[in-house]
C-alpha cells in the first residue's frame, strides 16, 4: 500500500501544472496505480480493512479488566411505608389496627462506587479473538481482489483508448488521402479528362471518411470518460495517453503468458478464509457449552440525611467493599447450540462445494481464455496481412487512374476495401488485448507487474 501511495504521490506531483490545464499524461502503469489509490471499490475495501483492525481490538478488550463508575443522588417527596405486625411485645394496644405502619428511610440519599469485572475463563473469548484475526486476513483478500478487478477494468478502458485514438489516426490518413484524390480528380474533370461522376463519386467516398472521423471522435471521448470512471479520476480532467499500441503489446510478453502456469486465484483464498472463519464458528458454539468465571468487585460509600445540607456531611458517609468469583453454567438452551452447530457444518460443507467448483471453473477459464488468445493472434496476424493486401491494392488502383489506364470506381472500391481492412484490423487487435487481459485474469497475474 505504501508503494501505491508514494507511486501515486509521484505521479499527481509529475503532472500538478497540467491539471491547471485539466489535461493529465499518463501511460498504463501510472494509470494503473492512480486507480489503486482512488477508485471507489479499492477505497472502501482498504476501509474495511481498518474495521476489522478495529474489530481485533474490540474483541481483545473484551479480556481486559472492566471498570465502570456510578454516582447517584436520590429524594424521597415521600418515604415508603413499611408495614410491621401489631403483636406483643412489640404492638400498639391502644392501635385498633393488626398492622402498624413504619417508615423506614431519608428524604436525602446519594452514592458513589466503582465496579470491576475480569474475566477468568470464558471459551468462546480466544476464539473470537482468532476469528477476529482471520477476519482481517478475509478483509485483506477482498481488498486484493478489489484491486485484481479495477486493474482489469482499467486496462481494458485504457486499450480502448488507444484503439480510437488509433482509429481516429487512420481515419485522418484516409481522408487526407482521399482529399488528395479529390482534388487530382476535380482537376481532371476541368481539364476535360474525367467525368462528373468520377468527381461525385469520391466526394461520396470523402464525405463517408469525415463521418467516421467524427464517430471515431465522440468514441474516442466515451472510452475517454469510461476509463476516468475506472480510475476514479474526476471527469473534469482530461486525459493524454502516452503509449502507442506496439509499446503495451509486445509480441514476447504474449508468448510469455501463453507459457505461464499461472499463480492461485485470490478467490480460492478467499473461500478458504471463509470455511476457516466458519470453522472457528462452529468451535465458538461447542464452546457455549463450558463455563464462564468472572472476577468480580465493587468499592461504594453512601451517604443520606433528612435535609439536603445533611446529605454530603462526612459523618453520613459510609463505605462498603465486596470481591468474589461468579460463575455461570449453561444447563438447557431449549437445543440452540446444537442447531447452530448443525448450521455450521451445512455451512462448511457449501463451502467445500464452492471451492470445488471454483478449481473446475478456473481450470475451463484458464483453457478458454489461451484458446480465445491464441485465436485471436491468429486473426489478428490475418487482418494484418489483409491490411497490407488492402494498402498495395489501393496504390495499384491509384496509379493504374493517374497513369489513364485503371477507372475511378477501381480507386474508390479500393479505398473503400482499404478502409474496411483497418476497421477489421483494429477490430481484431482490440480483441486479443482484451483476450490478453482475460488469460492474466485466469492465471491471476493482473496484479503481478506492479507488485514486483
Amino acid at each position: 500500500m505504501k508503494k501505491y501511495l508514494l507511486g501515486a504521490f509521484i505521479l499527481w506531483s509529475s503532472f500538478s501544472l497540467a491539471q491547471a490545464q485539466q489535461v493529465v499524461e499518463l501511460n498504463l502503469n501510472e494509470a494503473l496505480e492512480y486507480a489503486l489509490e482512488n477508485n471507489a471499490a479499492t477505497k472502501n475495501a482498504r476501509l474495511e480493512l481498518l474495521i476489522s483492525k478495529a474489530t481485533i481490538k474490540e474483541t481483545t478488550a473484551q479480556g481486559l479488566p472492566q471498570l465502570t463508575g456510578s454516582y447517584n443522588f436520590d429524594y424521597n417527596p415521600k418515604i415508603p411505608v413499611v408495614f410491621l405486625p401489631n403483636q406483643p411485645p412489640f404492638g400498639d394496644p391502644t392501635n385498633p389496627s393488626d398492622v402498624l405502619p413504619a417508615r423506614f428511610g431519608v428524604s436525602y440519599s446519594s452514592g458513589l462506587g466503582v465496579n470491576l469485572n475480569q474475566m477468568i475463563f470464558d471459551g468462546s473469548f480466544f476464539v473470537g479473538l482468532r476469528a477476529a484475526r482471520t477476519l482481517e486476513e478475509l478483509t485483506n483478500k477482498d481488498l486484493q481482489k478489489a484491486e485484481n478487478d479495477v486493474v482489469e477494468n482499467v486496462k481494458k478502458a485504457y486499450f480502448g483508448v488507444l484503439v480510437n485514438q488509433e482509429r481516429i489516426r487512420l481515419a485522418v490518413a484516409n481522408l487526407g488521402r482521399i482529399d488528395t484524390l479529390l482534388k487530382e480528380t476535380k482537376a481532371l474533370y476541368e481539364a476535360g479528362f474525367a467525368e462528373k461522376i468520377d468527381v461525385s463519386r469520391i466526394q461520396v467516398q470523402r464525405n463517408n471518411i469525415y463521418t467516421q472521423v467524427q464517430r471515431s471522435q465522440t468514441a474516442l471521448e466515451i472510452s475517454k470518460q469510461i476509463l476516468k470512471v475506472q480510475m476514479g479520476m474526476p471527469i473534469e480532467y482530461d486525459i493524454l495517453i502516452q503509449e502507442s499500441l506496439k509499446e503495451i503489446n509486445a509480441q514476447e510478453d504474449v508468448m510469455q503468458l501463453m507459457s505461464d502456469q499461472g499463480r492461485d486465484r485470490i478467490e480460492l483464498e478467499q473461500i478458504a478464509t471463509q470455511i476457516e472463519l466458519t470453522g472457528l464458528d462452529l468451535k465458538n458454539n461447542h464452546a457455549q457449552y463450558m463455563p464462564k468465571i468472572n472476577l468480580v468487585g465493587n468499592m461504594r460509600r453512601n451517604g443520606a440525611g433528612n435535609e439536603l445540607q445533611t446529605v454530603f456531611n462526612s459523618n453520613n458517609w459510609f463505605g462498603s467493599s465486596l470481591i468474589g468469583v461468579s460463575m455461570s453454567v449453561p444447563i438447557f438452551d431449549g437445543l440452540a447450540k446444537s442447531a447452530r452447530i448443525q448450521k455450521n457444518r451445512i455451512q462448511i460443507s457449501q463451502l467445500e462445494n464452492q471451492r470445488m467448483y471454483l478449481k473446475e471453473n478456473f481450470k475451463n477459464e484458464l483453457y478458454t481464455a489461451k484458446s480465445n488468445l491464441r485465436n485471436d493472434l491468429y486473426i489478428l496476424e490475418v487482418q494484418k496481412e489483409n491490411l497490407e493486401l488492402a494498402k498495395e491494392v489501393f496504390e495499384i488502383a491509384r496509379i493504374k487512374y493517374q497513369e489513364g489506364v485503371g477507372s475511378n470506381l477501381e480507386v474508390v472500391e479500393a479505398d473503400a476495401a482499404l478502409i474496411e481492412a483497418e476497421i477489421n484490423y483494429l477490430g481484431s487487435l482490440y480483441d486479443s488485448l482484451i483476450s490478453k487481459v482475460n488469460l492474466e485474469k485466469a492465471l491471476g497475474l493482473l496484479k503481478a507487474d506492479l507488485t514486483n
